[in-house]
């Protein structure tokens, strides 16, 4: 008798295969599942905190909101007086950018050591504001004496407004009968326009801007005023955890073609701001002296902001003739001031940073007793310099022995002339020469090999001026990166290599 067959068990048996084929599947998910990671994709991007003058919201919302359309990262804005924003960033330490209405706002931030880099904005002018039709014809500061004139200020203490009120009318003389004779006193400048708006006051004074973004309310210049302009200016603050990101926002503020024409649309009068780019590139030549002092700013200077920097080292009248040959670069760092003095019109914002001292080298011990410059025209000594022609060295070596009486003498023993000191120093290394003429920084890396004899002689001295590019479509990320290379930490840089640095204006 033939057997039924057992469809129910067999039935078990695959299924019960499967769900271990499933728990199996399940368990390899979860061991190569990453919740952290998983977690991290889901969490909203950390909102940008900054902390605003109120007279600027208007142009501020609208390029936050294209900010974080285009981006992705929202912009949390805190709006008050620049003194009372300021005040709450000392105590609170925390944030990214602060934005007062004028830029005087921001040396007191420096000096607390509240913030770091900074990019212009635009500028604003203070005004009289009162209603449409100015009902009570108010022209001078005489006339907001009257006695049925309520008048509206910003605090002084704490507002850019009537910080810059006050400093204006002291110098007229004007200050404190108005002081005196002001009705109310208010935080921000909005709530100054406010109050003439709804009637609360029949004056006040407020920007320019403040007028054009309000309606029913029109504008009345002070002679006082002449010449006043507020300079709005974004501050990165110290305490930012996020300063990269805290500067691609502000580049996208200062952008002529992102964020400036939110302020220009609102009356503001913009800088001439970069060109944006996500990820700006800059080209900077150098004379090639200096690549041991910067190599380590310039790349901490491209990490913090989000950058490239190509650098091009040479000798500087190589680099010379490159850009009289039409070479227009972001930046310019010059072996010596002279070479910069000969493409000076490309340039703006030229500053002296550091000094490098004209040494002779020889090998250690001095075995061909070299003591002057005198001694460097013994017979048969192997010399070598810079070329005139291709760089401060050579200028500098050219004049000094001109000055010292030995021109003629010592070039009779010149075996190599090259565009760089490195150059000099590699050949003298390896026994080629038997001394040559470079800078002290030149020494540095080799002062187990070589010794440095000193040249008595005022014009034996290269002073190094850094300046941005005039036309660099980066002109103030240009200038940034001069300030980064005029840093407390980039001197300490130059100084460990050699240099002398000179004290100058951050």
């Amino acid at each position: 008798m033939k057997s039924t067959p057992r469809y129910g068990k067999a039935n078990g048996y695959l299924l019960a295969f499967i769900g271990s084929v499933l728990l199996l599947a399940g368990l390899v998910g979860l061991l190569a599942w990453d919740p952290q990671k998983w977690f991290a994709q889901e969490k909203a991007p950390e909102p940008l905190v900054v902390y605003c003058a109120a007279g600027l919201r208007t142009p501020m919302e609208e390029v936050a909101k294209e900010y974080e359309a285009t981006y992705g990262v929202p912009v949390q804005i805190q709006y008050g007086g620049s003194q009372t924003l300021l005040a709450g960033i000392e105590v609170s330490r925390r944030g990214d950018l602060y934005i007062p209405a004028d830029e005087s706002y921001l040396k007191t931030a420096r000096d607390k050591g509240l913030i770091d880099e900074t990019i212009p904005l635009a500028q604003m002018k203070p005004v009289l504001v009162v209603k449409q039709g100015n009902p009570k014809n108010l022209r001078t500061i005489d006339d907001l004496l009257k006695p049925d004139v309520r008048v509206a200020q910003g605090n002084p203490d704490a507002t850019a407004i009537g910080s810059l009120t006050r400093d204006a009318l002291r110098k007229s003389g004007k200050w404190d009968a108005l002081n005196s004779h002001t009705a109310v006193f208010k935080l921000t400048v909005n709530d100054v326009a406010n109050d003439v708006q709804v009637g609360a006051a029949d004056v006040g004074i407020v920007w320019d801007t403040t007028v054009r973004q309000s309606t029913g309310l029109e504008a009345v210049a002070l002679p006082q005023f002449a010449g006043v302009r507020a300079h709005v200016t974004a501050a990165v603050l110290r305490d930012t955890t996020r300063p990269t990101a805290a500067l691609k926002f502000a580049r996208f503020l200062a952008a002529r073609n992102r964020g400036l024409p939110h302020f220009a649309a609102h009356g503001f009068d913009p800088v001439e701001g970069d060109v944006w780019a996500e990820e700006p590139e800059l080209k900077l030549l150098a004379g090639a002296m200096l690549r041991p002092a910067v190599e380590e700013t310039i790349t901490a200077f491209e990490q913090r902001e989000g950058v490239k920097v190509t650098r091009v080292y040479n000798g500087c009248g190589i680099l010379v003739a490159q850009m009289k040959a039409g070479e227009r670069p972001d930046a310019y760092f010059a072996c010596d001031k002279s070479f910069m003095d000969e493409v000076a019109d490309l340039f703006t914002d030229h500053r002296d940073v550091s000094t490098n001292q004209l040494v002779i080298l020889v090998h250690k011990g001095n075995p061909h007793g070299i003591k002057t410059l005198t001694d460097l025209g013994k017979a048969g000594l192997r010399l070598g310099i810079g070329h005139e022609k291709q760089c401060a060295l050579g200028v500098l070596t050219q004049r000094t022995f001109k000055e010292g009486g030995v021109q003629e003498q010592v070039m009779k023993n010149v075996k190599v002339q090259t565009p760089t000191g490195d150059m000099l120093v590699n050949q003298l290394r390896t026994g080629s020469l038997d001394a040559v003429i470079a800078y002290v920084s030149n020494a540095v890396p080799a002062a187990d090999q070589l010794d440095a004899i000193a040249i008595d002689i005022p014009c034996a001295l290269a002073v190094q001026p850094v300046a941005a590019g005039k036309d660099s479509p980066y002109r103030q990320l240009s200038g940034r990166l001069a300030t980064a290379l005029r840093s407390t930490a980039s001197q300490g840089r130059f100084e460990a290599n050699g240099f002398r640095w000179l004290t100058v204006k951050k």
